[in-house]
Order: C-alpha cells, then structure tokens, then sequence
C-alpha cells in the first residue's frame, strides 16, 4: 500500500512503520527545527529528543483528533514539550554533576543559566492567562514542585479546593493554548 497525504494518519494508527517514515520524510525538517530551537545549547541531546518525539507519536497517535488540530501542529507541540522536557533533565544533571564535584565550571553554570532562563520564558507564557492566585498554586506545585498538603498548609486553602483551581486553571490554559495556536 502507498502512503500518502490522503492516508498516513489512518496507517500511523494501523501502527505502520512505512507511514512513520512518511512523518519523518514530510514533517522530519520541522520537528528538528523545533528540537534545535529549544536545544540549540546542547546539540548532543537533539537527535535523542527527535527519536522520543518519534517515539510519542507513534505510542500516541490514537490521542490525535482532526477536528482540533492539524497533525502538523500536534507533531509540532510534541517536539516542543519533549524538548523542553529534555532541558529540564540536563539541567537537573548539570546541578547532580556540580554537588558530586564539587567544582562549578563557569561554562556548565552559564548553560544551565540559560537553560533556567529559557524554562522560565516558557512557563511564564503558558501562566499567563491565570489569575495570579492560581499562577502561584502552580508554581509552587509544578515549578517548585511541593506537594498540595504543603501548599495547603502555606496558604490555608482545603485540598479540594486546591484541586478544584488546579483543574479549572488546567482547562484554562488547554483553551487559551489552543486559541493562541489558532485551533
């Protein structure tokens, strides 16, 4: 069977490998611009970070739906997530390599600056359309990653309530999100 324009979702559905090699023939140029974009800083992760987003959409392309978006777009957020995902993980290596050596190499903490740097742009964009109150509920759980019994105790909120906000905030930022990519 050929695949093509007409029929490579169905068959990536079908989970098979010819239409995965029609992803990467069509869209491969893209989702590496997209991975270099966020991992220009450390290039030896780019081709790992392209075969898990290669990976995702493989294992999850019975979660694509049409009517919402474009494959295009949707394969395109995947790199960007997956990336920046990756940052996050050589960021937290950078800091284990440091605490075992001991020594800060002024290099190693001008990368992991910008790494930090970058991670904070991109949170900060996708925060935005929250109330301040609930940009901090999610950054004290998401960024600096307390638990919501902690982030009770600090603001005096039930837990319930936390999670109610939490869950309202989730589908904010899923509605803004796609309004802004012009879904």
């Amino acid at each position: 069977m050929k695949i093509g324009e007409i029929n490579y979702i169905q068959q990536l559905q079908l989970h098979n490998e010819k239409a995965l090699l029609y992803v990467i023939d069509k869209y491969g140029g893209l989702l590496m611009a997209v991975i270099r974009k966020h991992l220009f800083s450390i290039p030896q992760r780019q081709e790992e970070c392209f075969n898990d987003v290669l990976l995702n959409i493989w294992q999850h392309i019975s979660c694509f739906d049409e009517s919402k978006n474009t494959f295009k777009n949707w394969a395109a957020a995947i790199a960007k997530y997956r990336a920046i995902d990756y940052l996050r993980q050589y960021q937290k290596e950078l800091v284990t390599v440091d605490i075992d050596n001991a020594i800060i190499a002024q290099e190693d903490s001008m990368l992991a600056e910008m790494i930090e740097r970058e991670i904070s742009e991109e949170v900060d964009k996708m925060l935005k359309y929250l109330k301040h109150e609930d940009r901090q509920l999610f950054l004290k759980l998401y960024v600096e990653e307390k638990t919501v019994e902690q982030v009770s105790q600090e603001t005096g909120m039930k837990r319930e309530t936390i999670y109610n906000r939490l869950s309202r905030g989730k589908k904010k930022l899923r509605k803004e999100i796609s309004l802004e990519r012009g879904v």
